[in-house]
């Protein structure tokens, strides 16, 4: 569903902001990071506008920080050639997803400096800053101060050996300085130990700002219904006590602050090769995206009355969204757009281990689409295991499963019925006039389920209880499959019953369609090939389905396969290919690639070899020289039961 003109919001009406955390440009996003933030924030973004709201979905890559200091210097880049790269990797795996931004931006912009600056003058200006002199981590050998992911060590809450300066991977703790790791070594060259030095910071006053940060989540987070992990995490942070916090930072790459702010000389000579803090302005590119999407993006950020804002996020991601952006906000004293709900995940484990985007390990995003296996069945899977109150975890014997027993056996096996019989001789692709039998009170019941399934599933939608949602969203295309099996829709029945089959297929059709409104937000190419073969345009969500939106004598396209059978045999072979870490993986890469350098190698001397003694007039060796055995997939073959098509990977 893309907009030609400029989405803005409409006075007077629920307009809807959408942003899902932004992901670090510095490496590939896997599919816990996908399915916490980007498509659960997709899924919520599509189901809006299936409804008919002016709504909004902003990301971008999060490109300033040491973390890309770091990876560039380990690529041998520069930060702005590592974060080109690293940007395009990313779109071109969320497209491939499809996932539906209107805009997918990125922090290193002009627009990011003017606006990050201008918030940073205000909070300046209303005394909610503060500089502090302090001891940084020095490098002797490379003549820098280290940022705190430079530095790397024992963490103090837990005893993790190698915890960041700036958090802690195992325990998730962010509330300790770089210096109070034990045994701190300098990550660029881990034989160095760091020295320490005296440097000056910025601050924001957080514990001036905690009143007001608190009243303003009690209230946010009571009418936005706050996701309860996200509550718990915001409480915690709030009872501890909140501290000033360094906003400022000993870099390069990043947003400079404004010296104009600075009255004394020595104080812009101090801070003019500084920049903010990521966790700071991070936050901020949400507005800035914003802002390269529309010149107009104060309508979206600075009118708290007529937008309401929805932010999607692992819950590593929480403080800086409910404790810290929004005491930015109030500290400049401006009517800002601030968040009403957030919706947080726990973590999506993989096979009984974590995925970790620094260890490699786990499915990554480029990963899925390798498999062959289309990104709806992706995104099923995941939603359907979106970690919303625990953990979960991905599996490939029950990622193959909810293919094969749910998208094919329901959704796909019950389109496919209907639509065949459609098609065939005793329609001619053309609905029958339902019309005599559609109010006949025998399926009175029927659409009364249906819409009380109906009912729960907005009402999930409204409260982005996006796995009920989708549950709800199969009941439905369930639901269908019972209608046809209690009024036994056949050849049989039309001819026996000509006007009852009629209203039998009007009804089911027309289930077929409220089923491409409801599953669009979840899997967007099975509601394009619906429409497709029902050749109609796609229809809002409605609040209650009537049942004759397609009328009689409307013709239909031809049948096509939603989904195939993937063969279980995949689950083995899948875990051993992408088992390991991304590291491993690549060294089986490279040892397969070199075994196969050498095979060719090989066949190449034996050819020469071979051209070099007298030709030889032996019909059968002619034919066979050279000849390499081709892997064919095999064809689709026909299942008799129930009229579903069903297909078997290639196994290799």
């Amino acid at each position: 569903m893309a907009y030609a003109e400029k989405i803005l919001p409409k006075e007077g009406e629920r307009n809807i902001l959408i942003t899902s955390a932004l992901p670090y440009v510095n490496n590939v996003p896997h599919l816990g990071n996908i399915v916490g933030s980007v498509l659960s924030a997709d899924v919520f973004s599509r189901y809006n506008k299936a409804r008919g709201r002016q709504t909004l979905y902003v990301c971008g890559t999060d490109e300033f920080g040491t973390a890309t200091e770091t990876k560039a210097l380990e690529e041998g880049v520069t930060p702005r050639e590592l974060c080109d790269k690293y940007n395009k990797i990313h779109a071109d795996i969320y497209d491939w997803f499809e996932i539906g931004f209107d805009i997918f931006g990125r922090t290193s912009t002009p627009q990011q400096t003017d606006i990050t600056q201008d918030i940073f003058r205000h909070l300046y200006k209303n005394g909610f800053t503060i500089e502090r002199a302090s001891r940084q981590p020095y490098c002797e050998k490379h003549k820098a101060f280290l940022a705190d992911r430079y530095i790397e060590g024992t963490c103090p809450k837990c005893g993790y050996d190698d915890a960041r300066g700036d958090q802690c991977d195992q325990c998730g703790s962010v509330d300790y300085e770089p210096l109070d790791l034990k045994n701190a070594r300098c990550k660029i060259d881990p034989d160095v130990t760091p020295v320490v030095r005296d440097t000056k910071h910025i601050h924001i006053l957080l514990d001036k700002l905690q009143p007001s940060i608190e009243e303003w989540v009690e209230q946010s987070s009571t009418d936005g219904a706050w996701s309860r992990n996200g509550r718990i995490i915001t409480q915690s942070w709030l009872k501890q006590g909140l501290n000033d916090r360094g906003i400022t930072r000993d870099l390069k790459w990043g947003t400079p602050l404004p010296l104009d702010v600075f009255s004394d000389e020595k104080d812009r000579e101090v801070y003019k090769d500084k920049v903010f803090y990521v966790w700071f302005d991070a936050c901020i590119g949400y507005v800035s995206i914003t802002a390269n999407y529309t010149d107009e993006w104060e309508k979206w950020w600075r009118d708290p009355k007529n937008v309401q804002l929805y932010q999607f996020m692992g819950k590593d991601n929480v403080p800086f969204h409910t404790v810290i952006f929004p005491g930015t906000q109030i500290g400049t004293g401006q009517d800002w757009t601030m968040l009403h709900h957030l919706s947080t995940t726990e973590y999506l484990n993989y096979e009984n281990g974590k995925f970790s985007k620094s260890r490699g390990i786990g499915v990554f995003g480029n990963n899925a689409k390798d498999t062959g296996v289309p990104a709806d069945v992706w995104r099923y899977y995941l939603l359907q295991s979106r970690p919303e109150v625990g953990d979960t975890q991905f599996e490939w014997k029950y990622f193959i499963d909810r293919n094969n027993s749910e998208l094919l056996a329901k959704l796909g096996n019950f389109v496919n019925r209907v639509v065949k019989l459609v098609n065939s001789k005793i329609y001619n692709s053309t609905i029958p006039d339902y019309a005599k039998m559609h109010s006949d009170p025998m399926f009175s019941a029927a659409k009364e389920e249906i819409n009380i399934l109906l009912k729960q599933y907005i009402e999930d939608l409204e409260a982005v209880n996006l796995r009920a949602g989708l549950q709800g969203a199969m009941q439905i295309a369930q639901a269908g499959n019972t209608f046809l099996q209690s009024n036994r829709f056949d050849n049989k029945l039309a001819a026996n019953e000509p006007e009852k089959a009629a209203a039998v297929t009007g009804i089911a059709i027309n289930i077929i369609y409220l089923c491409a409104s409801i599953f669009e937000p979840y899997l967007p190419a099975t509601s394009r090939s619906i429409l497709e073969q029902l050749q109609a345009p796609f229809m809002n969500i409605p609040e209650r389905w009537t049942a004759d939106d397609i009328k009689p004598g409307h013709q239909i396209g031809k049948a096509k396969y939603l989904f195939t059978l993937i063969d279980p045999q995949k689950e083995e072979e899948w875990r051993d290919l992408y088992g390991g870490t991304q590291a491993e993986r690549q060294k089986k890469e490279e040892e397969a690639a070199k075994a196969m350098a050498k095979k060719l190698a090989n066949k190449t001397k034996k050819a020469e070899k071979k051209a070099k003694k007298p030709e030889q007039t032996n019909v059968e060796a002619s034919a066979t020289q050279g000849a390499e055995p081709t892997d064919v997939g095999k064809e689709p073959v026909d299942a008799v039961t129930d009229g579903v098509q069903q297909v078997t990977l290639p196994t290799s």
